[in-house]
């Protein structure tokens, strides 16, 4: 028996070589077609023994393929503003390329621009809430990486949970005077109505867990001052669970893309310059687009054209 298709292929036409038989006649008693043993032939005389060789039927070029131009178009737009395919696709359309978000991925895949994830455990699905916007606004303060003039300085966040809208302050100190005066700001310049905020427990936001505790008169507590505003402007403050932070886990994620798209690209030279280059990048970060809006920007979810955030 033969041990390959290349001799199974030289067996068939070896008595034709030999001249024992020809051509015509080999094709009657060969399961083979006349066309298939004069291509053995030709490329056993061409290339030898290895022209027997199976070689593949996967078309050289297709029909199909997206144009070099918009490859390199998307490779530079990955590189550029590392977003995923949903917002590449949305940025092409509005150059006027048409091309599927799943093909896209095949191609940032195709050149390893990907990002590994570690493995995360799989949980029941939940219903997710549909928020209306100012229903529920998470507010937290992330320290701005390294030191500016030999000072540490302190970003407050808040961003809707349901337009992904983001408001940004920065402040030389982590105080309760700094979270009150921050939250006036956010209640004066926000597009919306706020009905609820929520926190972690963080002292400049809450004293329950010292407040409380301290307190000479367990009946009459002395609220936080930043709760007194809240009830002063009918705002309901909620506090996530000690631990948790995933409760809050818009915010985290928002500070996640502060801290690659503008801290890591980003210098100061002192504080005013911080404060206009964050106030920048808020309008900027409030005019993207987001997966979670089907394409659209926080602006563009209350009709805004430009952000007042320069107050």
């Amino acid at each position: 028996m033969p041990k390959s298709t290349k001799e199974e292929k030289f067996r068939w036409i070896k008595p034709i070589l030999d001249k024992e038989i020809s051509i015509k006649n080999m094709a009657k008693v060969c399961p083979f077609s006349i066309r298939s043993i004069k291509y053995w032939l030709s490329n056993f005389k061409q290339y030898g023994f290895e022209g027997l060789e199976n070689k593949s039927t996967r078309p050289k070029t297709n029909p199909n393929e997206i144009p070099i131009r918009i490859k390199e178009r998307i490779i530079e737009l990955r590189k550029t503003k590392k977003q995923c395919a949903l917002k590449i696709m949305w940025d092409l359309k509005e150059e006027g390329i048409d091309i599927h978000h799943q093909t896209i991925q095949k191609i940032i895949k195709a050149e390893k621009l990907t990002r590994k994830y570690h493995l995360r455990k799989q949980h029941a699905p939940y219903p997710k809430k549909q928020w209306q916007p100012g229903e529920m606004v998470e507010i937290d303060v992330k320290w701005v990486p390294g030191r500016i003039e030999r000072c540490r300085y302190y970003q407050f966040t808040a961003i809707d949970c349901a337009s992904r809208w983001r408001y940004l302050q920065v402040y030389p100190f982590q105080s309760n005077h700094y979270a009150v005066m921050f939250l006036k700001k956010l209640i004066a310049v926000a597009p919306f109505k706020i009905r609820a905020i929520k926190t972690d427990n963080g002292a400049i936001f809450t004293n329950r867990y010292l407040g409380h505790a301290m307190s000479a008169d367990s009946l009459n507590i002395r609220l936080h001052d930043f709760d007194v505003l809240c009830n002063t402007m009918n705002i309901i403050h909620y506090l996530i669970d000690p631990g948790k932070p995933a409760q809050n886990g818009r915010m985290e994620r928002s500070h996640r893309t502060d801290q690659e798209h503008f801290y890591e690209r980003n210098t100061f030279a002192n504080f005013e310059e911080l404060k206009y280059k964050l106030r920048l990048w808020n309008m900027y970060y409030n005019n993207t687009k987001h997966c979670s809006l089907n394409g659209k920007t926080p602006n563009q979810a209350f009709g805004l054209e430009v952000q007042n955030v320069r107050v």
